[in-house]
């Protein structure tokens, strides 16, 4: 029988991290209490993030150098899509260079739509993409404000050098209700946490974990890595001891990033795999109406699998600001005056956002094919020797490499994140083009600067709902991907 699992992994965590301190600085005038939960720092999305674009970049992450050639299915799960009504794989699929005969599938509704999605992917037997990635937004003053985080995670599976390969599982559904979020709500309501540990977490995760445990013909003392996502801080480790582990926990990142939603139970296991040897086994754990549990062993493939930046990557990229007030305006909870050159209308054109999208989507340059002059966005006729574009050959700018030619920090015009960064970006092929440079650290950006593209929010269309995605370029982070 051919083995199937787990051939490469990546994450994608946002550069921007607000100091917990600095929240229960700006609340303690009505919530004194919680400065005793002020240590560390969690992540949240810049203005022009969501989850499609934080999916967009861990599947990057997770494909590396391979084309996708070989998947014919791509998963999405997320408790945050942008949209009720609009599938976010069919966003993700053409900037990730996907072919459009491919099999999608789209789920959320609950906290461990990661593990279920995860396990649909390896339970099918089909080579999918499968991408975890969510934002769970807190109310202000709330404990979840100060422990959520943002971030995404993304798993290819098939048959060519397996690095990671299900060996048992075991589930459970419940109406046990935790916590819950109305369809027309932007926060969760929360149960009481004593009742969340004892009634819920304490029953019917140690159930779907022996189960697991049958199927695989493991013992507990056989796991050497146990990684459990919890809404509740420290939540996993009377789990663990319950169970009688006495392996690695791992790190649920509550330090550096925070609580990721159904992101979180698929971060920890890229986390798991970006330090695991071959041969160890690592539990994962899914909690949210019930229970999944994952029991993966990993191969000598391991290495190979490795993502260039992962869950460790992300962490060490980002930088911590104060601005309370920042976090909660990209987030929608404030409205801002922006003055009158913020009154712009938005509207998208639908038809000539679809004509155009393989240069727009998949950030596709035409290569001249009389002077081999690189240009972008395609015109009708070659820029330097008036070719026609019949003669064009296809080029993606997506992974190339390119630095910052030249720079101007704009404070006059309407942006979301002032100050707007924008100068010429040279890429080493020869392309040349103007570009927004967005998660520019607090000590600017120089010339000559490298940078990678990645896929953002270009403009948001607050009076019909709709985002205009395009590729931007950020600082490269040494090593790899941004």
């Amino acid at each position: 029988m051919t083995e199937f699992g787990i051939t490469s992994f990546g994450a994608y965590i946002p550069r921007l991290r607000l100091e917990r301190a600095a929240i229960a600085g700006a609340h303690r005038w009505m919530a004194p209490g919680l400065r005793g939960m002020g240590k560390g720092e969690r992540s949240f999305c810049n203005w022009d993030e969501d989850t499609v674009t934080m999916g967009v970049e861990a599947a990057r992450d997770a494909l590396g150098e391979d084309d996708g050639a070989s998947i014919t299915a791509i998963s999405f799960a997320s408790t945050r899509s942008p949209y009720a009504d609009l599938q976010p794989t069919a966003i993700m699929a053409r900037p990730l260079g996907l072919s459009p005969s491919m099999r999608s599938f789209d789920s959320g509704y609950t906290q461990r739509a990661g593990t279920s999605g995860l396990l649909a992917a390896l339970k099918s037997g089909e080579p999918t993409l499968f991408v975890a990635s969510d934002e769970p937004k807190g109310k202000p003053a709330s404990q979840q404000e100060m422990l959520y985080g943002a971030g995404a995670a993304a798993f290819v599976t098939g048959t060519e050098n397996v690095a990671a390969k299900l060996i048992g599982s075991g589930t459970s559904i419940s109406n046990f209700v935790d916590h819950f979020r109305d369809a027309d709500a932007d926060f969760d309501y929360s149960w009481e946490e004593r009742w969340i540990r004892d009634e819920g977490y304490a029953k019917l995760i140690p159930a779907a974990v022996n189960e697991a445990l049958s199927e695989a013909g493991l013992a507990i003392g056989d796991i050497d890595h146990f990684a459990m996502a919890s809404m509740l801080r420290g939540g996993a480790a009377p789990i663990a001891k319950k169970l009688k582990f006495e392996g690695n926990v791992v790190s649920d990142l509550d330090g550096r990033c925070g609580y990721c939603g159904a992101a979180q139970a698929p971060l920890m296991l890229a986390l798991a795999l970006e330090t695991a040897k071959p041969g160890e086994k690592i539990l994962v754990v899914g909690f949210g109406q019930g229970a999944d549990v994952l029991i993966f062993e990993v191969t000598d493939a391991i290495e190979k699998a490795r993502p260039k930046r992962g869950v460790t990557g992300s962490l060490e990229a980002g930088y911590a600001t104060q601005d309370y007030l920042r976090m909660l305006s990209f987030a929608g909870g404030i409205d801002v005056e922006w003055g009158m050159r913020s009154e712009k209308t938005a509207k998208t054109a639908l038809t000539e956002q679809y004509r155009s999208r393989t240069q727009m989507d998949a950030f596709m340059a035409g290569e001249c094919g009389e002077c081999g002059t690189i240009q972008f966005p395609q015109l009708q006729y070659c820029a330097r020797c008036h070719a026609p574009a019949e003669k064009f050959g296809d080029v993606s700018l997506r992974d190339a490499p390119a630095k910052v030619m030249t720079q101007t920090a704009d404070w006059l015009s309407y942006y979301p994140s002032p100050p707007l960064y924008v100068g010429f970006i040279q890429f080493d092929n020869g392309a040349r083009l103007q570009m927004e440079i967005v998660d520019v650290g607090p000590d600017g950006i120089d010339i000559g600067t490298p940078l990678d593209m990645v896929f953002r929010i270009k403009e948001r269309d607050n009076q019909r709902g709709y985002n205009r995605y395009f590729w931007k370029a950020v600082p490269a982070l040494a090593g790899g991907k941004a």
